[in-house]
C-alpha cells in the first residue's frame, strides 16, 4: 500500500500544479465573463481535496461536471486497475488472496478501483511457452486464464469497451468499440465509407455459427 500511495501522491502533486495554473487563468477571465463561476467552483472543489492527499478519482461530480474534468486531463482522475504480484504459491493454492492483496483491494474501494492479481514468475514462464503448452501449464496449475488475459479483460470492463470480430478471406480481426455503440459506429471502426453507407446488420447467434 505504501508504493499505491507513493505513486498516487505523485500523481496529485502534479495535478495541484496543474488545478492551480488553471484556477489563475479562469479568475482574471471571470472578471468578464461570470459564466465560468460555476468551473471556478469545480476547480476549487478539485483543489481542495488534491490538498488533502485524495485523487480526483474519489470523487462525486454530475455527468456535466465530469465532462468539464475530463477535458482538464488530470493524472489522478483517470481509472486505474492495481495489479497485485504474489508468489506462485499464493496464487495457485490461495487464488491470489494473502493480507497485502487484501489491502490493497480495500484501498481500491475507496477509488471504485478494479484489482488483478497475478504472479509475475508464472507470467515469465507462459511467455515462453507456445498456445498449446499455455494451456496445458494452466490446467496443470487450476488456473483458467493468464494473467494477462484477466488484466486485458479487466481494462476492457474499466474503460467500458467491448470488441467485435470480422472474418474475411485475408484476416480474422478483433475490433474495439465503446459499450453501447451502435451497428454504424461499430462499422465506422473499419472504414468510414462503411459507416457512411451503412444498410443494416444482420446478426446470429454464437452458437449457430
Amino acid at each position: 500500500q505504501k508504493d499505491i500511495e507513493t505513486i498516487n501522491l505523485e500523481l496529485i502533486f502534479s495535478d495541484e500544479e496543474l488545478i492551480d495554473r488553471r484556477i489563475m487563468r479562469t479568475r482574471k477571465a471571470l472578471k468578464s465573463d461570470k459564466s465560468l463561476q460555476s468551473e471556478m467552483n469545480i476547480l476549487e472543489r478539485i483543489k481542495a481535496t488534491l490538498e488533502e492527499g485524495i485523487s480526483v478519482r474519489a470523487m462525486e461530480f454530475s455527468e456535466k461536471e465530469w465532462e468539464f474534468v475530463r477535458s482538464l486531463q488530470l493524472l489522478s482522475a483517470k481509472p486505474i486497475i492495481y495489479c497485485a504480484n504474489v508468489s506462485e504459491e499464493d496464487l495457485v493454492e490461495n487464488n491470489g488472496e494473502n493480507k497485502f492483496v487484501d489491502e490493497v483491494r480495500e484501498f481500491a474501494k475507496t477509488e471504485d478501483a478494479e484489482v488483478v492479481v497475478i504472479s509475475a514468475k508464472i507470467e515469465q514462464e507462459i511467455a515462453e511457452l507456445d498456445d498449446e503448452e499455455k494451456d496445458a501449464f494452466l490446467e496443470e496449475l487450476g488456473l483458467k486464464e493468464s494473467g494477462l488475459d484477466k488484466l486485458i479483460r479487466s481494462s476492457y470492463h474499466l474503460l467500458d469497451l467491448i470488441s467485435f470480430l470480422t472474418a474475411g478471406p485475408q484476416e480474422v480481426r478483433a475490433w474495439t468499440v465503446r459499450r453501447g455503440s451502435k451497428a454504424p459506429q461499430a462499422a465506422g471502426k473499419i472504414h468510414s465509407d462503411i459507416e457512411r453507407g451503412f444498410i443494416r446488420a444482420e446478426t446470429i447467434a454464437y452458437e449457430d455459427l
